[in-house]
């Protein structure tokens, strides 16, 4: 079998679907899990920062293990196919308990939270490596790796682009408690509404269809703490119990624009229909997909001799803080843009719009990477992607909430180059795995490619105990009105000039890596003339 055969447009969509599968997982994770354990599940944001950070760090072990696993895996698909079948329905069934929020104590509900985490993180580590690292072995042509590692992208973007566009309206229609509803006009925009469900609703929200009206209690004294106007209420219901407000800065409101959703159930149920799809699309690229590169002959399982080959690998390591310092950026803009749009514009239906935008955004970003690299190189290109993302998104501190069209066109120049850090960051592990090669002789493909799940993991980590640490410093609280309003602030500067200062650091140490497109040239030449020998003396033997 030719390793540096092109790769044929079916296996190349058949392995994007894995990462649009993965992306499922981590985006809807990334992105939806933060407000669900503040907002729904009732847990303070230090809380959530903490769980996130110790979680993703005791997963650097995991990642490590995993990558050495991987290389040590013997089958007859291979070494690293068979975990993407073998981790389908495990990674499906932990996403939906992460969304499942029993009634539990708040101890209970704590340590509920940090194993359903901690298992979907080791769950997504099987997966996700031996995932990246296939990526390495189905191919030895340096474009066509480049090539599959855009295809990856927009697989990983697109599945980004199902969960991150639907979820908000699927939350919506499951979670549609079907209340009954009196709404009686006091004068032009100034409404009492009435409102009952026929069974009980641990934390039901209620707003207008429009989004504009403002809510308070009937019988607590209007913009005392407990009761300043807003544009949205979370309270539990009682079965048949009435609950009473008072709605101003609308003309019409009446029954059929007012919603009561139960999030609890809504998210579950979300989050159940996701999971089919997530295990749909391994099987996929299970089958359609095929291991080419094998280690060298002469190669002889030696860990030691791994991890001394791996510390000694200057682009691995450089890429190592890199990958950090980028997760860091989009974990950040990630776990911060559902409280963003629910708090700051008061519309959380419009994130779910401004999300699939950033994702074609995104799709057209990582589909020119490939030309991109190939004029600028792969590490110039990283650089002024860093640079250029992170300023445009710093443009964000100047937004009100009602910059909408602002808001939207800052927020997609700036996926449009961000969607180059993984597209590049993917194809340069690879380039590392063939570094590792050319030098000492041996490869460890599973163990490099752990880098890359690690750095996911763990920057998400540091970024959600940045993002708890600044809301708890803000005293920010989901279920708290005038608790939410007094840390906007802080929900700002995460939304702009904090990510953008991230992607300056990592801007710079992307000057130190070695590894320019000169001298991949001349590693890929060497390394098939090595290939092309061991493939002649088969042969002759």
């Amino acid at each position: 079998m030719n390793a540096n055969n092109k790769i044929s447009l079916k296996e190349k969509i058949g392995y994007a679907l894995g990462d649009g599968a993965a992306n499922i997982a981590w985006r809807g994770v990334a992105t939806f899990l933060f407000i669900f354990y503040t907002d729904v599940f009732g847990l303070s944001p230090i809380t959530v920062g903490m769980l996130m950070l110790v979680a993703r760090f005791s997963d650097g072990i995991s990642d490590v293990l995993m990558g050495i696993i991987g290389d040590r895996t013997t089958s007859k698909y291979g070494k690293f196919r068979p975990w993407i079948l073998w981790t389908a329905i495990p990674l499906g069934a932990i996403l939906s308990l992460l969304f499942t929020s029993p009634d539990f104590s708040s101890s209970g509900k704590i340590l509920y939270a940090y194993i359903t985490y901690i298992f979907f993180t080791l769950i997504y580590t099987a997966n996700n490596i031996p995932y990246g690292a296939l990526m390495a072995v189905m191919t030895g042509n340096d474009k066509e790796r480049t090539s599959l590692g855009s295809f990856r992208m927009v697989g990983a973007f697109g599945g980004g682009m199902l969960v991150q566009g639907a979820l908000l309206f699927l939350v919506a229609y499951y979670g549609n408690v079907n209340p009954t509803i009196e709404v009686h006009k006091l004068d032009n925009e100034k409404f009492n509404v009435v409102v009952s469900a026929s069974s009980n609703v641990e934390n039901a929200t209620i707003k207008t269809e429009d989004g504009i009206a403002l809510f308070t209690w009937e019988n607590v004294i209007s913009n005392s703490e407990e009761n300043v106007p807003t544009r949205r209420k979370s309270f539990a219901i009682k079965a048949n119990e009435k609950y009473s407000f008072i709605v101003t800065g609308e003309k019409n409101v009446n029954e059929s624009a007012i919603s009561i959703i139960d999030q609890k159930r809504g998210y579950s149920n979300s989050m159940y229909l996701m999971s089919v799809f997530l295990v749909l699309f391994m099987v996929i690229t299970f089958y359609t997909t095929k291991e080419r590169i094998q280690p060298p002959k002469a190669q002889k399982n030696n860990l030691k001799k791994d991890f001394k080959d791996l510390i000694s690998n200057k682009p691995w390591l450089v890429l190592l803080v890199i990958g950090l310092l980028f997760n860091i950026y989009n974990s950040i803009k990630q776990g911060i843009v559902i409280i963003y749009f629910t708090h700051y514009l008061n519309n959380q239906l419009l994130a779910a719009s401004f999300l699939v935008g950033l994702m074609l955004a995104s799709v057209a970003g990582a589909m020119v990477t490939a030309p991109l690299g190939k004029k600028f190189g792969k590490r110039n290109l990283f650089i002024y992607a860093l640079l250029f993302s992170g300023g445009v998104n710093a443009l964000l501190a100047f937004c009100g909430p009602t910059n909408v069209e602002a808001i939207f066109a800052i927020g997609i120049v700036s996926e449009f180059a961000a969607a180059m850090f993984p597209t590049l960051f993917f194809v340069m592990l690879g380039d590392a795995a063939d570094y590792s090669e050319f030098k000492n002789g041996r490869r460890a493909t599973g163990l490099i490619y752990s880098a890359g799940s690690f750095a996911t993991k763990f920057g998400g980590g540091i970024a959600g105990a940045i993002i708890g640490l600044i809301l708890g410093a803000f005293h920010y609280n989901g279920q708290d009105t005038a608790a939410i309003n007094g840390s906007i602030p802080g929900i700002i500067m995460l939304m702009s000039w904090i990510p953008a200062i991230i992607t300056v650091i990592a801007a710079g140490f992307m000057f130190l890596y070695p590894l320019t497109q000169k001298k991949m040239n001349e590693i890929t030449l060497e390394l098939n003339s090595r290939r092309q020998k061991e493939e002649n003396i088969k042969y002759k033997s």
